[in-house]
């Protein structure tokens, strides 16, 4: 291992999920090297993911500002040198940050492998197998540095206390519920979701989770609809939403970033997946295989028909609906 202090900057720039999937790796990092030193380059909207770690402080990126091309990278990587980085640890991988690391020649920087012919690979159906979760490529990259990461005893941090107008009181079980997903054929029908949250809302309080205008205006619509059913979306802050995820029982998600939110809190996460597939490595952090609920592959042979979900052949994006609603109400009963 290498002397310490030493000063590691993180690069993660997004998206949500994958900034939040850091969350559990950094914590397991700091608590297993609690001497050294970490910077996390992100989004500053993302801030809130790391209040509570341990050496861990957030420099937020302007990318659409000071930041922004070759000129304001370099202009960052001024910045971030200023503050004493000794190794780089590049989670994303991508144009800008390989640019940016040009600008850090003498220091170590390992980045991240993506497994991208594994992945193909697993898309095209040559196999059909658990890939390595990004989690541990995460980690892997830590080791690379000189700092083998266990990740095999999570910690999480205490449901944060809530004061939010309207959640201050918890009486009773909570289920959030996030329904949307950045492609069609990664979300669940609505039709069918409305089953589920119609059911369960007769023995449960349901949060419903979303974001942007037309999402909270449909969310705003369900819960109109149902007893005991509020929504999130378009009321909260991200750090009150954030707080409100801590406290649930369950999160119900598709896969997506409101699924890995949950899951870096150590909550309960039963996800849904339609044309994507947890074996592609993105399933939430330590949750069990039996909690991510998958289309049925006889109906539709081809899933995973692409990593992210933005690929599928016609009628695929109907894949998550070969899911019962009410299986997803026993597992979610079975869970909580």
């Amino acid at each position: 291992m290498p002397k310490s202090p030493e000063h590691i900057l993180v690069i993660r720039l997004s998206a949500m999920g994958d900034v939040a999937m850091t969350v559990p790796v950094l914590r397991a990092f700091t608590k297993q090297y609690p001497l050294v030193k970490v910077t996390v380059l992100t989004r500053g909207f993302f801030m809130p993911f790391f209040k509570g770690i341990s050496n861990v402080n957030v420099f937020p990126a302007d990318l659409k500002g000071k930041h922004k091309g070759v000129f304001g990278l370099h202009k960052l990587s001024k910045e971030l040198k200023a503050l004493g980085v000794t190794q780089v640890a590049d989670l994303h991988n991508v144009l800008r940050t390989n640019i940016l690391k040009t600008f850090f020649f003498g220091t170590k920087v390992v980045q991240i492998d993506k497994g991208r012919s594994e992945k193909k690979a697993l898309v095209s159906g040559d196999i059909f197998q658990q890939l390595k979760t990004t989690h541990q490529r995460y980690a892997d990259v830590f080791n690379a540095l000189g700092y083998p990461v266990d990740l095999s005893n999570p910690i999480f941090p205490k449901p944060s206390e809530l004061t939010i107008n309207g959640f201050e009181n918890k009486s009773e079980k909570w289920i959030g519920i996030a329904p949307f997903a950045a492609h069609e054929g990664k979300m669940y029908p609505l039709v069918l979701m409305k089953e589920v949250i119609a059911e369960l809302s007769n023995d449960y309080r349901i949060i419903l989770f979303g974001g942007g205008t037309e999402e909270a205006q449909i969310l705003d619509g369900i819960a109109q609809s149902f007893d005991n059913v509020i929504n999130t979306a378009g009321q909260l802050k991200f750090d009150e939403e954030l707080a409100v995820i801590s406290n649930l029982d369950v999160m119900l998600a598709m896969d997506s970033g409101n699924a890995h939110m949950a899951a870096m809190q150590g909550v309960k996460v039963i996800t849904i997946w339609g044309v994507t597939h947890p074996y592609a490595g993105f399933a939430p952090f330590n949750q069990p295989e039996d909690y991510a609920l998958v289309a049925d592959r006889n109906q539709f042979p081809l899933v995973p028909t692409s990593i992210y979900g933005n690929k599928y052949p016609e009628g695929y994006e109907k894949a998550s609906a070969s899911i019962s609603s009410q299986r997803i109400i026993e597992k979610i009963k079975a869970v909580i």
